[in-house]
């Protein structure tokens, strides 16, 4: 069985940030089922709004050329996405803007979201868990990046009272889902590596 390798980042670097929490525990989930799994956080990337005079001055930013290597390194990609206003963190959305403007000679547009499966999941407070952001980044993912996303996408909401003091979910059904998620992202990874 070949070696799988997952990257799992949250689009929020805020202190206590349940994406975070939630990002955590799909690390911790693919580590058990014998995945190599990175974790990263955005704040160790940091980038400048997106702004095409700016890089037509200064080039992409070398913090979204370190990052897109990361996800180059990776057969899979979990991202937990913290819903902003029904819509994916401006932080989230910049990070992508930068790794999309990176295609070296040979490479395909946006060459960082190619070749390898996503997997999407989002925790909030409100009743919704979520996915109304996350179907807009499913769109941003697909449609304008090509990347390969898997259907499952995990959902957590009231996301204050979710998790346990181990960082375990609390609710049986959501944590039984995304444990499922998890291994299909590996399955599907686990084909393309």
């Amino acid at each position: 069985m070949k070696d799988v390798r997952i990257l799992v980042l949250s689009g929020s670097i805020r202190s206590g940030s349940f994406n975070t929490q939630l990002a955590g525990l799909v690390a911790k989930y693919a580590a058990l089922a014998d995945a190599q799994v990175t974790q990263v956080s955005l704040a160790d990337y940091p980038m400048p709004i997106y702004d095409g005079d700016l890089e037509k001055a200064d080039g992409v930013p070398e913090a979204a050329r370190k990052l897109k290597a990361v996800f180059q390194r990776h057969h899979g990609v979990f991202i937990a996405s913290p819903e902003y206003n029904t819509a994916v963190s401006p932080l989230l959305k910049n990070t992508l803007d930068w790794l999309s403007r990176l295609s070296d000679a040979g490479e395909p547009p946006a060459a960082a979201f190619k070749d390898r499966v996503f997997a999407l999941g989002a925790a909030t407070p409100g009743t919704l868990g979520g996915i109304r952001g996350l179907m807009g980044l499913r769109t941003i993912l697909e449609i304008g990046l090509g990347a390969l996303v898997i259907p499952e996408m995990a959902t957590v909401p009231n996301a204050s009272k979710a998790f346990d003091a181990r960082g375990e979910l609390t609710d049986e059904r959501t944590a039984t889902f995304l444990q499922a998620m998890v291994s299909r992202l590996i399955a599907e990874a686990r084909l393309r590596g």
